[in-house]
């Protein structure tokens, strides 16, 4: 899968889910859409940015859902 916008830079994402720590490259914006919906719908034990950039992690599954309009 290639970078959606590849001008922007990744961020770092951890998830917790049930104990266990995933860590993905996300865009910024699927990043912070991904945050909203888990405060709407609580699916996910905890997910975070983690300083730095994303390089090198895969990217979060589903990506693009985060992105469409």
């Amino acid at each position: 899968m290639t970078v959606p916008w590849p001008a922007e830079p990744d961020v770092h994402l951890r998830i917790d889910l049930q104990g266990v720590i995933l860590h993905y490259a996300a865009h910024p914006d699927a990043a912070y859409r991904l945050i909203e919906d888990q405060r709407i719908h609580r699916y996910i034990d905890n997910v975070s940015v983690v300083p730095g950039d994303g390089s090198g992690l895969p990217r979060l599954p589903c990506e693009q859902l985060y992105l469409a309009p």
